[in-house]
């Protein structure tokens, strides 16, 4: 596992996206859609991270370290943003900076904890807030079992759904079916390919 990304030059300057959003919106099914719509493109690129949990173990396609191997990693400066969250370490490659720079956009997964670190990492980012109404939240949670649906509700009010900060945001309501959250996705990230194809024509 080398985490590397081929890099390819571009028309547009790159930018990062950033998914961000609470557990159960629906995160890595949004971007499994849209990594497929954008398949043939070699200016799209899906980061892989990497987790401090075993690949196998199911969610997103990452790549799974043991903490002393993370640990080794970033002090090699391996990532250009890393996080710690639910008890997990999570990585996104240094070459992602280095795709950006290219002119690549790059969609990755992240954490609204860690938005002041891919801003610092990131000249051009946008932030996508990936949300669901709380009774949509509570019933996929509750379906994984981890929780009692009182535990959820309770856990989901007293956090917000919000991004807070000085960030380009778009918000995707994914509480309905995965098509229509899907195609918002896929059409903002075709709409910030149009802007950038458009300022390199002026």
């Amino acid at each position: 596992m080398d985490g590397s990304l081929e890099i390819r030059a571009s028309t547009h300057p790159g930018c990062m996206v950033v998914v961000v959003g609470p557990s159960g919106a629906g995160k890595d099914t949004l971007m499994a859609h849209a990594a497929r719509f954008f398949r043939d493109r070699a200016d799209v690129v899906f980061a892989r991270r990497v987790i401090t949990r075993d690949a196998s173990a199911g969610g997103e396609d990452h790549d799974g370290v043991c903490e002393a191997d993370f640990e080794s990693m970033e002090t090699a400066g391996r990532f250009s943003v890393s996080w710690r969250a639910h008890g997990l370490r999570y990585g996104i490659p240094f070459e992602t900076a280095e795709a950006v720079a290219a002119g690549t956009l790059v969609i990755a997964n992240g954490s609204r904890s860690a938005l002041q670190f891919f801003a610092k990492a990131y000249p051009r980012l946008v932030v996508v807030n990936v949300t669901a109404r709380p009774e949509v939240l509570a019933a996929r949670l509750e379906a994984r079992g981890r929780e009692s649906r009182d535990d959820i509700l309770r856990r989901l009010a007293r956090s917000s759904l919000g991004v807070i900060g000085d960030y380009h945001v778009v918000t995707i309501d994914n509480s309905d079916d995965l098509e229509t959250a899907g195609k918002a996705l896929v059409e903002a990230l075709s709409s910030l390919l149009a802007q950038d194809l458009g300022s390199q024509e002026k």
